[in-house]
């Protein structure tokens, strides 16, 4: 017995401490969200864009409205486009454009693409929450703000 409550009190210490070193070790989670609002702030700023915020958090840049066909969330479309990160590097591109429906790509897309009409122009700046989230994805880090030139090309 005399040997046993210090084993006791040991194996509590170890335990509480193997506790503390667990969540020391993890990563806690970033707060991507207000990372993502900050970084765009900036990269409009910067910029000196005339950039527009919807609720979700996603801001996009008109720069030519276009004159045809609006799409819906679930339409399909032909879009140009040039994905970077906010420093500039270019992690996708497609000048030719590409057909899909909104319904099958990333939120920021479902979301900003109709706010062109066919021949329109312009900038989403989509934070990682309406993106690739918290994870990586490709060449993609997690928690990164998507920088998108596009031109929707058409509404199929």
């Amino acid at each position: 017995m005399k040997h046993l409550i210090p084993a006791l009190l040991a194996l509590t210490l170890f335990i509480s401490c193997a506790k503390n070193k667990k969540a020391e070790n993890t990563d806690s989670p970033v707060d991507n969200i207000a990372k993502n609002e900050q970084q765009i702030k900036d990269y409009v700023a910067k910029n000196k864009l005339d950039a527009h915020r919807t609720e979700s958090g996603l801001y996009y840049v008109i720069n030519e409205p276009g004159t045809g066909v609006q799409p819906t969330t679930s339409s399909n479309v032909t879009v140009a486009y040039k994905g970077s990160f906010t420093d500039g590097k270019v992690f996708d591109e497609s000048s030719a454009g590409i057909s899909f429906g909104l319904d099958q790509v990333i939120k920021g897309w479902t979301e900003g693409i109709p706010y062109f009409k066919t021949g329109g122009t312009g900038i989403l700046l989509v934070p990682a929450h309406l993106g690739y989230g918290d994870n990586d994805y490709s060449s993609i880090p997690g928690g990164s703000v998507l920088i998108f030139d596009i031109k929707l090309i058409s509404v199929n």
